[in-house]
């Protein structure tokens, strides 16, 4: 379901760069603090809220992380579903089961069904499997596009909120490995989250990870 656009695109605010690096030295470790993640990207994010239409009918906001060069475009979208019972709760239309079931389906199911959505926008899927990162589970979709463009997304679920990253890149371009494999979860005070999993497929947080020695060079803390 095509996502519904809102609220103007804001640039996201960048910290002062470290002695000796610059914007024309490309890829740097952006860290947003309003959705607890970090990523490696080609240059710096445009940021804009919108809200997002669920499986179950509720729409939720949303919050894209974005960069185009020419064909080769980047992005990550965070899907809050903090508040999806409220959310579903209250919708003119909802019903009962709308309440007491349907707002933790929606959540649950948030990976198959923005998967489902990939699918459908075309192109040959070459690729289609389970994944995970830091024991976060998700799914991963790489798609040769009819321009012959390729795009490689990944969705995750991780404390109500749905990450769904994507790189399309040109014909003939290396898979942007970077961007792909370096999707980190963050707690409140910006350590690395990490998971253990138990018989059951039940997953216990590892300690605190500190975050990496080099500063994030990018950050959209206000």
């Amino acid at each position: 379901m095509r996502l519904l656009r809102t609220i103007s695109v804001m640039t996201a605010f960048s910290v002062a760069l470290p002695v000796g690096l610059s914007h024309a030295q490309g890829w740097r470790q952006y860290t947003s603090a309003n959705d607890n993640f970090r990523i490696h990207a080609p240059s710096e994010f445009e940021v804009e809220d919108i809200a997002y239409p669920s499986e179950y009918g509720a729409v939720v906001p949303a919050r894209i992380y974005s960069y185009e060069d020419g064909a080769n475009r980047y992005s990550v979208t965070v899907v809050d579903y903090t508040d999806a019972r409220a959310i579903h709760a209250a919708r003119p239309d909802r019903t009962e089961a709308d309440y007491e079931l349907y707002w933790e389906v929606d959540v649950r199911a948030s990976v198959t069904y923005a998967a489902a959505n990939l699918r459908k926008r075309g192109g040959e899927v070459t690729y289609d499997a389970y994944h995970y990162i830091d024991r976060v589970e998700g799914h991963q979709l790489q798609i040769t596009n009819d321009d012959g463009s390729r795009t490689f997304a990944a969705i995750y679920l991780h404390d109500s909120r749905l990450y769904i990253s994507e790189a399309t890149v040109a014909p003939g371009s290396p898979p942007p490995g970077m961007f792909q494999q370096s999707l980190e979860f963050l707690d409140d005070a910006g350590n690395r989250i990490r998971y253990r999993n138990y018989a059951d497929a039940i997953k216990v947080r590892n300690a605190e990870i500190s975050p990496d020695t080099n500063p994030a060079i990018s950050s959209d803390v206000q």
